[in-house]
């Protein structure tokens, strides 16, 4: 079966593995799934992530989920920008997610980041999802 957008199959998988509190999720590997894992771990939301590669089948992620006092560190993960219906942002534009505790991922023509590296850089682009 063909999966027509992978990242929010990454993002239901971290989401559902975090409600049930697992230690590890794996997801198959992308480029983009390694950039927007890459501004998770950056951002502290998961420990970090590393590629398995079995033989004969398709390489994977094993992405490992980060708790604090039992509870997920990401409470709140969902896609914004999606195949039918893309959104864009302007830096300007960009509003701080939960008053500046959660973060935006963006994909910008400097590559993928969060909102306040967005900033930094001063680019714009797609709003990939917001994470809390």
């Amino acid at each position: 079966m063909s999966m027509n957008d992978p990242l929010s199959d990454m993002i239901a998988r971290i989401k559902n593995a975090a409600t049930r509190k697992r230690a590890k999720v794996a997801t198959p590997a992308s480029k983009l799934r390694a950039r927007v894992l890459d501004v998770l771990a950056d951002e502290g939301y998961i420990r970090g992530y590393s590629l398995v590669e079995k033989p004969g089948a398709f390489p994977e992620f094993e992405i490992e989920l980060k708790y604090f006092d039992g509870e997920p560190v990401i409470a709140e993960i969902a896609r914004v920008s999606k195949p039918g219906r893309r959104v864009y942002s302007s830096i300007k534009d960009l509003k701080p997610i939960k008053n500046g505790l959660g973060i935006s991922i963006l994909s910008t023509p400097k590559g993928v980041m969060s909102d306040s590296a967005a900033r930094d850089a001063n680019v714009g682009g797609e709003v990939l999802c917001r994470v809390y």
